[in-house]
């Protein structure tokens, strides 16, 4: 029976998955918003961007800065979950602050009362030139998911130990958990590195992709750590003593 010093370490990617499914699936939904010029309130997509980007920052770079999981012998585990988390909230953030400005120079030139719902055409072309700068980090990022990937698949990582419930059973097959997370990472980088394409024309087959391979990623990820949940605690109380 594994035993693992929990005092010593901590685990972060619960809810780390969560937040950056639930943030995958808002960029697409605000996205499609803004392409069928639907009536959006900018302040509100702004605390949902900044909610997310709030905790994989926080939370991505704990991990990134002190390595907790080095501690039970996972140390490639930090650079895995940390450091795109930690990319992906500074970039969640930063798009919240660049709605909230938007919304708030709207106000002042229409005098209108905060809360009040706008058209996305009418931002939307402001909106794709406020974020081509933050694109091309975002496509970087992107070729660092795919690399993640590939190394999952090369060294069939993510394999959960016995002693973890649901995952657990499939300990004697590390392929299998290693090609579904890889899976994840690489259908994430892909809509990324797409990212800056899908800016240069907002009604392209290149956004369809983009949008599809972020849905599926991200309802994939809200999933599965909401499952962990369940899954590292019986973790923790099966090895803790």
């Amino acid at each position: 029976m594994m035993h693992i010093e929990w005092s010593a370490t901590q685990m972060y990617n619960t809810l780390m998955a969560v937040a950056a499914g639930v943030a995958l699936l808002q960029l697409v939904r605000f996205g499609w918003l803004i392409q069928r010029d639907r009536t959006i309130s900018l302040e509100g997509w702004a605390m949902g961007f900044g909610v997310n980007g709030f905790l994989l920052t926080l939370l991505g770079g704990a991990m990134t800065l002190t390595w907790p999981l080095s501690k039970v012998g996972f140390p490639f585990d930090d650079i895995i979950f940390g450091e795109p988390s930690l990319a992906f909230g500074v970039l969640m953030l930063a798009g919240a602050i660049l709605l909230w400005r938007k919304s708030n120079l709207l106000l002042r030139s229409d005098q209108k009362q905060p809360g009040t719902k706008i058209t996305g055409g009418r931002v939307a072309d402001d909106l794709t030139e406020m974020t081509r700068p933050l694109s091309y980090f975002a496509a970087a990022i992107g070729l660092g998911l795919i690399a993640i990937a590939f190394a999952g698949i090369y060294y069939q990582l993510f394999a959960a130990p016995p002693e973890e419930p649901i995952s657990g059973q499939f300990a004697d097959y590390p392929l299998l958990e290693a090609s579904f997370i890889s899976g994840l990472y690489a259908l994430t980088g892909i809509g990324a590195i797409l990212f800056p394409f899908g800016l240069n024309n907002r009604k392209s087959k290149v956004v369809k992709v983009i949008a599809v391979v972020w849905t599926l990623a991200g309802i994939a990820f809200a999933l599965f750590g909401a499952m962990n949940y369940f899954t590292h605690i019986g973790l923790i109380v099966n090895t803790m003593n």
